[in-house]
């Protein structure tokens, strides 16, 4: 027997968990304020995250997922994008869409129930959040496709996590972007839990990455707890995307560190202690110790940040509670060019029993 085709899987990561440099580091991150600033963006999504669990859990915003130890992924991914780019999130990737423009205030909305908060002021042309799994993958196909069409230098960019390689909308989409050749950027957010259910009982698969290989595109796998390796990687497979060379998949290797949702309690299906060493690596904690290294950071430093990020969210959020919630008409108001008696049955019986005053989720 020959070898009809073989195959690799690269893995890439520049910092270690406590911070030291693995290898040369890429040509940006020699700029100590590129790295402060993602350091930054980090520091802020963290904070959001906290608040907006805080808010969820006193009944002023609905069901939320945290980014807890995800942060790198997409401050990473997002920072290597272009203005004219597409982002397709998940409903976990506020870490991306807050670096793409979306407010916190915004973010706040759709999380209370708003849909509002879907209207971007800044980031127009990026998808809202997707609940349902795996489909945004299919729009993002589709829109590459579309930008190929019409010979324009933008690349769509979808964020779905590990238990979303599982599903049929993932294989489909990749499958035709990779017949397309389409400017599509995969990013799996290994985080080694699809709610309850383990990586390891989701495939036989040794890494995601090599799941491209069927699709008849490039695989790679990247620390996603190392941001200075998720930019450059990304950077990577969008200047490849958009010189026209086709899609790329990236596997960045994380740990979800909160529970699922705030609906979900994760102590009933994992070691606390694995949870507890998790923590060492995570991606605030390893680029605060290289900046250090650097003589770049500091005590005092990193609590001015601590304190002007708990500022920025306040403010946010004393905006998203001050925001009066919407008519429930809001929800009739697109459906019909003229609304059907049964549907003004419904108007009415929703005005009727609507709370009245603020978000409460």
């Amino acid at each position: 027997m020959t070898t009809a085709a073989s195959f690799n899987i690269g893995y890439v990561q520049f910092l270690g968990p406590d911070g030291e440099c693995v290898q040369p580091l890429p040509g940006f991150a020699s700029d100590v304020a590129v790295l402060v600033e993602l350091y930054r963006r980090m520091v802020l999504t963290r904070a959001f995250d906290t608040k907006a669990v805080a808010l969820q859990r006193t009944g002023q915003l609905g069901t939320f997922a945290s980014s807890l130890g995800q942060e790198a992924i997409g401050v990473g991914v997002a920072s290597a994008m272009r203005t004219e780019d597409v982002l397709f999130p998940s409903y976990r990737d506020h870490a991306a869409q807050l670096l793409r423009g979306v407010t916190m205030t915004e973010s706040l909305l759709y999380w209370g129930g708003d849909e509002r908060g879907s209207d971007f002021k800044v980031a127009r042309n990026d998808f809202p959040n997707c609940v349902p799994i795996a489909t945004q993958v299919c729009h993002a196909a589709g829109a590459a496709y579309a930008f190929r069409l019409r010979r324009e230098p933008r690349v769509a960019v979808a964020i779905l996590g590990d238990g979303a390689t599982s599903k049929g909308d993932f294989y489909e989409a990749m499958n035709l972007a990779g017949v397309w050749r389409a400017p599509l950027v995969l990013v799996v957010n290994d985080n080694q839990w699809a709610i309850s259910v383990p990586r390891s009982r989701q495939t036989g698969a040794q890494t995601l990455a090599q799941k491209a290989i069927a699709a008849g595109i490039e695989g790679i796998q990247v620390d996603g707890n190392d941001v200075i390796a998720v930019r450059e990687v990304a950077g990577t497979a969008l200047d490849k995307a958009r010189r026209g060379d086709g899609p790329t998949l990236i596997e960045a290797l994380s740990y979800r560190l909160s529970d699922h949702t705030t609906a979900d309690d994760a102590s009933r299906y994992r070691d606390a202690e694995v949870v507890r060493q998790q923590w060492e690596s995570e991606p605030l904690r390893r680029l605060r110790l290289h900046l250090m290294q650097l003589k770049a950071w500091g005590k005092e430093q990193d609590d001015a940040l601590g304190k002007s990020c708990h500022a920025e969210v306040e403010r946010a959020v004393e905006a998203y509670l001050a925001t009066p919630a919407p008519d429930a008409s809001a929800m009739f108001d697109h459906l019909y060019a003229a609304l059907p008696e049964t549907m003004k049955e419904q108007l009415a019986m929703a005005r009727r029993f609507a709370p009245a005053g603020d978000h409460d989720g």
